[in-house]
């Protein structure tokens, strides 16, 4: 069971976790979870290179340990990265110690500050912890690219319908999404760039202070 559209009352629920950066400019902050790996995230780049897009990937340190060419390809191409766990781990099941020095270990790996939890579950106390050093990225858009139960274009419809200026896009570069985000995402691409949208990265806004702002 998911929530392809953030409701507000989660949101304000956790008002320090960031989910989305309003904004009246026209701009859209793609996001991919659980890579780097070498089947599926230089075809993503592709993708996004062909509209000069810029993203935030939320990479797995098991899987940089493993592919480092490919975490090499994607700050190459000036994409920024966020932590997401050494070994995707589901916070509502692990011991709080223990899921801290999953966190760090990959942090060692990436040396960004942004994080996302897998899953989106973090018990309160490990949220209270983390966010004295990361900056908690959550989303308002979930697209399902992950969900075996729903067609390509469900998937598809998901985005077109609830993405919005400002609005933190969930995708996953792994090969359970793959199938999904080959016909979802040069779509999305495609569709947002005639709408006038350009394709930020989380850094690029925290540059501009605007990632700052929106935990305010």
């Amino acid at each position: 069971m998911y929530l392809v559209k953030t409701p507000q009352f989660i949101q304000k629920l956790f008002p320090n976790f960031i989910w989305r950066l309003p904004t009246e400019e026209r701009v859209l902050h793609l996001t991919f979870d659980d890579g780097p790996i070498p089947e599926v995230t230089p075809w993503v780049l592709d993708q996004l290179s062909q509209y000069k897009a810029k993203a935030t990937f939320f990479c797995v340190g098991d899987n940089v340990r493993k592919h480092p060419e490919v975490l090499e390809m994607v700050r190459k191409s000036g994409h920024a990265l966020g932590n997401h766990t050494y070994n995707h781990l589901n916070g509502w099941l692990t011991d709080n110690m223990k899921y801290f020095l999953n966190v760090r270990r990959c942090a060692q790996a990436l040396h960004s500050s942004l994080f996302r939890p897998p899953y989106g579950r973090l018990k309160p106390g490990q949220g209270d912890f983390l966010l004295r050093h990361y900056r908690i990225v959550m989303w308002d858009v979930l697209s399902g690219d992950f969900d075996p139960e729903i067609s390509a274009e469900q998937c598809l419809q998901n985005v077109l319908d609830n993405a919005r200026r400002g609005s933190i896009v969930v995708f996953h570069d792994s090969l359970k999404a793959f199938d999904k985000l080959k016909y979802v995402l040069p779509k999305v691409l495609e569709h947002f760039a005639k709408e006038g949208y350009r394709f930020a990265h989380l850094e690029e806004e925290q540059e501009q202070g605007l990632l700052l702002a929106s935990v305010a």
